[in-house]
Protein backbone atom coordinates (compact mmCIF):
# COMPACT_ATOMS: atom_id res chain seq x y z
CA UNK A 1 0.00 0.00 0.00
CA UNK A 2 1.59 3.08 -1.31
CA UNK A 3 1.69 6.17 1.31
CA UNK A 4 -0.96 8.12 -0.63
CA UNK A 5 -3.32 5.10 -0.47
CA UNK A 6 -2.48 4.75 3.15
CA UNK A 7 -3.20 8.41 3.93
CA UNK A 8 -6.71 7.85 1.80
CA UNK A 9 -7.66 4.93 4.30
CA UNK A 10 -6.78 6.77 7.77
CA UNK A 11 -8.99 10.00 6.08
CA UNK A 12 -11.86 7.46 5.49
CA UNK A 13 -11.37 5.85 8.94
CA UNK A 14 -11.78 9.23 10.72
CA UNK A 15 -15.10 9.69 8.58
CA UNK A 16 -16.37 6.72 9.31
CA UNK A 17 -15.55 7.46 13.58
CA UNK A 18 -17.56 10.69 13.58
CA UNK A 19 -20.92 9.18 13.11
CA UNK A 20 -20.71 6.68 16.05
CA UNK A 21 -18.74 9.10 17.98
CA UNK A 22 -21.83 11.59 17.52
CA UNK A 23 -24.26 9.72 18.21
CA UNK A 24 -22.17 8.70 21.55
CA UNK A 25 -21.92 11.95 22.29
CA UNK A 26 -25.39 13.31 21.79
CA UNK A 27 -27.03 10.76 23.64
CA UNK A 28 -24.87 11.52 26.27
CA UNK A 29 -25.67 15.54 26.17
CA UNK A 30 -29.33 14.60 25.80
CA UNK A 31 -29.37 12.43 28.70
CA UNK A 32 -28.03 14.92 31.18
CA UNK A 33 -30.07 17.39 30.36
CA UNK A 34 -33.50 15.62 30.17
CA UNK A 35 -33.12 12.93 32.55
CA UNK A 36 -33.43 13.12 36.31
CA UNK A 37 -30.59 11.43 37.31
CA UNK A 38 -29.01 11.15 40.22
CA UNK A 39 -25.24 12.71 41.32
CA UNK A 40 -23.32 9.91 40.24
CA UNK A 41 -24.86 9.16 37.03
CA UNK A 42 -25.02 12.47 36.09
CA UNK A 43 -21.07 12.85 36.56
CA UNK A 44 -20.58 9.12 35.10
CA UNK A 45 -22.26 10.97 31.04
CA UNK A 46 -20.53 13.87 32.02
CA UNK A 47 -17.45 11.71 32.10
CA UNK A 48 -18.79 9.81 29.02
CA UNK A 49 -19.28 13.14 27.49
CA UNK A 50 -16.22 14.65 27.96
CA UNK A 51 -14.51 11.34 26.74
CA UNK A 52 -16.27 12.43 23.45
CA UNK A 53 -14.86 15.75 22.90
CA UNK A 54 -10.85 13.51 23.17
CA UNK A 55 -11.90 11.61 21.04
CA UNK A 56 -13.25 14.01 18.46
CA UNK A 57 -10.46 16.04 18.72
CA UNK A 58 -7.68 12.76 18.38
CA UNK A 59 -9.96 11.92 15.26
CA UNK A 60 -9.66 15.94 13.98
CA UNK A 61 -5.44 15.58 14.39
CA UNK A 62 -5.60 12.02 12.81
CA UNK A 63 -7.80 13.38 9.90
CA UNK A 64 -5.44 16.46 9.36
CA UNK A 65 -2.12 14.55 9.17
CA UNK A 66 -3.58 12.23 6.40
CA UNK A 67 -4.42 15.01 4.74
CA UNK A 68 -1.26 16.88 4.77
CA UNK A 69 0.84 13.02 4.32
CA UNK A 70 -1.55 12.58 1.00
CA UNK A 71 -1.25 15.98 -0.44
CA UNK A 72 -4.83 17.29 0.34
CA UNK A 73 -4.14 19.80 2.93
CA UNK A 74 -5.59 23.01 2.06
CA UNK A 75 -5.19 25.91 4.85
CA UNK A 76 -7.81 28.01 5.71
CA UNK A 77 -6.06 31.29 5.41
CA UNK A 78 -7.09 34.02 8.20
CA UNK A 79 -5.10 37.06 9.73
CA UNK A 80 -4.29 36.13 13.51
CA UNK A 81 -1.26 37.86 15.67
CA UNK A 82 1.57 35.34 17.01
CA UNK A 83 0.89 35.96 20.45
CA UNK A 84 -2.84 35.40 19.85
CA UNK A 85 -1.77 32.20 18.13
CA UNK A 86 0.28 31.06 21.08
CA UNK A 87 -2.03 31.87 24.14
CA UNK A 88 -4.32 28.88 25.54
CA UNK A 89 -7.09 28.66 28.02
CA UNK A 90 -4.95 25.76 29.47
CA UNK A 91 -3.42 26.84 32.30
CA UNK A 92 -0.42 24.68 32.20
CA UNK A 93 0.59 27.06 29.29
CA UNK A 94 1.93 30.42 29.56
CA UNK A 95 2.57 33.49 27.01
CA UNK A 96 4.68 36.61 27.06
CA UNK A 97 6.02 39.06 24.34
CA UNK A 98 5.24 40.74 21.23
CA UNK A 99 3.39 39.62 18.92
CA UNK A 100 3.11 40.44 14.72
CA UNK A 101 0.12 40.12 12.48
CA UNK A 102 0.24 37.20 9.98
CA UNK A 103 -1.70 35.14 7.69
CA UNK A 104 -1.97 30.98 8.32
CA UNK A 105 -4.38 28.65 9.05
CA UNK A 106 -5.39 30.13 12.25
CA UNK A 107 -7.31 26.92 13.85
CA UNK A 108 -4.61 24.79 12.80
CA UNK A 109 -1.37 27.08 14.26
CA UNK A 110 -3.01 27.43 17.41
CA UNK A 111 -3.61 23.56 18.10
CA UNK A 112 -0.85 23.07 17.37
CA UNK A 113 1.29 25.08 19.61
CA UNK A 114 -1.12 24.50 22.32
CA UNK A 115 0.08 20.57 21.54
CA UNK A 116 3.49 21.57 21.70
CA UNK A 117 3.13 23.06 25.19
CA UNK A 118 0.72 20.42 26.78
CA UNK A 119 3.42 17.89 25.26
CA UNK A 120 6.27 19.72 26.91
CA UNK A 121 4.77 19.71 30.06
CA UNK A 122 3.60 16.04 30.13
CA UNK A 123 6.51 14.46 28.68
CA UNK A 124 9.23 16.73 30.38
CA UNK A 125 7.26 15.76 34.19
CA UNK A 126 6.73 20.31 34.29
CA UNK A 127 3.98 22.29 36.02
CA UNK A 128 4.46 24.98 33.16
CA UNK A 129 5.86 26.23 29.96
CA UNK A 130 5.82 29.22 28.26
CA UNK A 131 6.08 30.51 24.80
CA UNK A 132 8.09 33.51 24.21
CA UNK A 133 6.81 35.65 21.31
CA UNK A 134 8.84 38.00 19.46
CA UNK A 135 7.05 38.20 16.36
CA UNK A 136 6.86 35.31 14.18
CA UNK A 137 9.84 33.80 16.41
CA UNK A 138 8.00 31.70 19.20
CA UNK A 139 10.51 30.05 21.86
CA UNK A 140 8.80 27.42 24.23
CA UNK A 141 10.90 26.77 27.60
CA UNK A 142 11.76 24.49 29.77
CA UNK A 143 11.81 21.45 27.16
CA UNK A 144 13.50 19.37 29.33
CA UNK A 145 15.94 16.20 27.74
CA UNK A 146 12.90 13.67 28.05
CA UNK A 147 10.42 16.07 26.17
CA UNK A 148 12.19 17.32 23.34
CA UNK A 149 12.43 14.09 21.14
CA UNK A 150 9.00 13.99 21.73
CA UNK A 151 8.34 17.51 20.63
CA UNK A 152 10.57 17.30 17.28
CA UNK A 153 8.68 13.63 16.52
CA UNK A 154 12.16 11.81 17.08
CA UNK A 155 10.11 9.57 19.52
CA UNK A 156 6.48 9.36 18.34
CA UNK A 157 4.81 9.50 21.86
CA UNK A 158 2.74 12.32 20.96
CA UNK A 159 -0.18 12.59 18.51
CA UNK A 160 -0.22 15.95 18.95
CA UNK A 161 3.10 16.95 18.42
CA UNK A 162 3.69 14.63 15.27
CA UNK A 163 0.75 16.48 13.84
CA UNK A 164 2.02 19.91 15.13
CA UNK A 165 5.17 19.89 13.37
CA UNK A 166 3.73 18.32 10.07
CA UNK A 167 1.26 21.46 10.40
CA UNK A 168 3.60 23.99 11.49
CA UNK A 169 6.08 22.62 8.48
CA UNK A 170 3.61 22.48 5.39
CA UNK A 171 2.51 26.11 6.35
CA UNK A 172 6.47 27.01 5.46
CA UNK A 173 7.58 27.29 9.34
CA UNK A 174 10.46 25.94 11.41
CA UNK A 175 10.84 23.57 14.42
CA UNK A 176 14.74 23.45 16.37
CA UNK A 177 15.40 22.23 19.71
CA UNK A 178 18.32 25.03 20.73
CA UNK A 179 18.95 24.19 24.52
CA UNK A 180 16.30 23.73 26.79
CA UNK A 181 14.07 25.75 24.54
CA UNK A 182 12.41 24.40 21.36
CA UNK A 183 11.85 27.34 18.33
CA UNK A 184 9.57 27.59 16.37
CA UNK A 185 9.54 29.87 13.33
CA UNK A 186 5.69 31.02 11.71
Amino acid sequence: MSEEDFARLVSLACHDLRSPLATVSGFAKTLVRTAELDERSTRFLGMIDEAGGQLADLIDLLSLAARIAGGRYEPLLGDADTLGLASSADERVAVEGRGERIETDVEAVRRSLESLAIAAVRHGGLELATWAVDGRELTLAPVTAEAGPVLLGESPRDLGSLVARMTIERLGGTLARDGEALRVRL
